[in-house]
């Protein structure tokens, strides 16, 4: 095999992707990705002793958590980032090295190899991969635990850095995803490694609530709102991704220039902010899915700019290929990317607009509205009617269908299970999961919507903090006490660490879909199933009988 990824649902015939990935990621990339990992871990491992004698460069906390995020499945597809990168690391970590000697910390005699390999040449990064790739741990049951706990902290990365990009940052959290990259290394048991695992879900749940609180600091707290889903007339910019400073910047940039901006997927949710809502230019909200791109970017036909993963390589006849920018983490070779910001200043969107300024305007593929903008704190202002609904029976049961989106057929479970939902059930989702079911006529409840949008998958955490409330007006004991099931959608890193922090929260009988993941081992997923109730899905009839049954145990 030239490669070996198994991080993402698409994971070719349920075992891993060994030639190229599912995704459009080529194997040298894949490989890269490998090496480039293995050297974070080696940056963590000196940072550590580092940190013991309370010096700890910001600069190296940064560049950790910027890497794992261009490892995560979509984000960056270019090799040149991948080789630059593993060269810094290189540079940096050998920089760590040094300063543990300047300050008299004492080394171990024989130092791990993730402390010391060198090399300087890309067939020497491509190479190194065969030997510390995934595949390098040979006991399938710590192999399974020490990758659940690489991707949960991947997630915890790409949190961590939106985070940081509006100001917001927390030690603890960088500590822990550094000692947990070096603890993958250690000859930890099995037991060990879980209970890693589980802490790997705490500090997920500490994440999303500094992401939660620096978006809401920033931008307000959402609000219930309806997003056009038609077009205007103007050429436009469309944003994807999930960097809502980016957003900012681009709005700040468009204002006045007669170029409307359209939200993509996972940034539809900028609408719901209160900061975003006074610039008229924001006209909508264009297509859907990640995964459905090739054919919507096409009748865009203005320039698209990712922020973040969730992108779908072009196909080589793509007309809409030199229309893609590419800002932060992600990257695809040919693409143009934006320079990080400088501090205290924007980044330079203007060969982005200076391009809108050239297209046409957008071609219409759809009409209407769409609701969303339900974090905690606007539920929190239904929670007298929400709650009267519980007692009165007119609400029997909640849904947490929140997660990914993706391109299997079998993901049309979704939409059929939210289709086929007795009307005296509501939705509560986050993440693209909802576009399977945000479009359909669900109706309401008394006026509470049967669709409740959070907003982005790291806005599940709005879902926990609602959860909570909930357990706390009933007055029950155990959260999973509530009238609340779980049948989340997973597809990439980020939906394994709002997978771990619910796990974190207590939260048991998840069901995951549309297949588990395939870096869990048969025991892996035993100890899943016996301590948590975790569950796979079968078909919505079964499904159903399964969950309502619950609903009046």
């Amino acid at each position: 095999m030239s490669m070996f990824c198994f991080q993402c649902q698409e994971a070719a015939q349920g075992t891993g992707c060994t030639i190229a990935g599912v995704c459009g990621k080529p194997s040298d990339v894949a490989n890269l990705q490998d090496t480039l990992l293995y050297v974070l871990k080696g940056i963590s491992w000196y940072n550590e002793k580092l940190r013991e004698q309370n010096v700890n460069p910001e600069k190296v906390d940064k560049f950790v958590f910027d890497g794992l995020f261009s490892t995560i499945t979509n984000a960056n597809f270019d090799k040149n980032v991948f080789t630059k990168r593993i060269i810094k690391a290189l540079q940096l970590r050998n920089e760590l090295h040094s300063r543990c000697l300047a300050l008299n910390i004492k080394l171990p005699a024989q130092l791990p190899s993730i402390a010391t390999w060198n090399a300087s040449s890309v067939e020497e990064f491509e190479a190194k991969a065969e030997e510390v790739g995934i595949l390098s741990t040979k006991n399938e049951d710590i192999r399974s635990l020490r990758e659940l706990i690489i991707y949960g902290v991947k997630g915890l990365a790409a949190y961590a850095e939106h985070a940081y990009n509006l100001g917001s940052k927390k030690d603890s959290i960088y500590a822990f995803m550094q000692r947990a990259l070096v603890a993958t290394t250690e000859n930890l048991s099995v037991d060990e490694l879980v209970a890693l695992t589980l802490e790997t879900g705490k500090f997920g749940v500490d994440v999303m609530a500094l992401l939660d609180a620096a978006n809401t600091s920033s931008y307000g707290n959402p609000e219930a709102t309806k997003v056009n889903i038609g077009v205007r007339n103007n050429p436009a910019i469309l944003i994807s991704g999930h960097d809502m400073k980016d957003m900012e910047d681009l709005l700040k940039q468009t204002e006045g220039t007669g170029v409307d901006v359209y939200t993509h997927s996972e940034m539809l949710p900028a609408h719901y902010y209160p900061a975003f809502k006074k610039y008229e230019h924001l006209a909508g909200n264009y297509g859907n899915a990640w995964w459905k791109q090739n054919t919507e970017f096409e009748s865009f036909n203005g320039p698209i700019l990712f922020t973040t993963n969730c992108i779908v390589p072009p196909k080589s006849s793509a007309t809409y290929t030199d229309r893609i920018y590419t800002t932060g983490a992600s990257g695809l070779s040919g693409a143009i990317h934006i320079a990080d910001r400088e501090e205290s200043k924007m980044k330079d969107f203007s060969p982005i607009i200076e391009h809108a300024k050239k297209c046409a305007a957008p071609q219409e593929i759809e009409t209407g509205e769409i609701v969303g903008g339900f974090a905690h704190a606007q539920v929190f202002a239904l929670a007298d009617k929400i709650v009267d609904a519980v007692k009165t029976g007119a609400i029997k049961k909640f849904f947490v269908m929140a997660g990914c989106d993706g391109r299997m057929k079998s993901r049309d479970y979704y939409t059929d299970f939210a289709e086929q939902l007795p009307q005296d059930t509501v939705i509560l989702t986050a993440g693209c999961a909802k576009y399977r079911y945000n479009k359909l006529p669900l109706g309401d409840i008394g006026g509470i919507p049967r669709v409740i949008d959070a907003g982005q998958c790291n806005d599940s955490y709005s879902l926990a903090v609602i959860a909570l409330k909930l357990k706390e007006v009933f007055e029950l004991n155990d959260i999973n006490e509530l009238p609340i099931a779980y049948n989340i959608a997973w597809y990439e890193q980020k939906a394994v660490i709002v997978l771990l922090a619910l796990l974190h929260l207590g939260v048991k009988n998840i069901h995951l879909g549309p297949t588990l993941p395939a870096f869990l081992s048969p025991n892996v997923v035993n100890v899943l199933v016996e301590n948590f109730g975790i569950a796979g899905i079968t078909e919505v009839e079964k499904d159903l009988e399964i969950f309502m049954q619950e609903a009046t145990a």
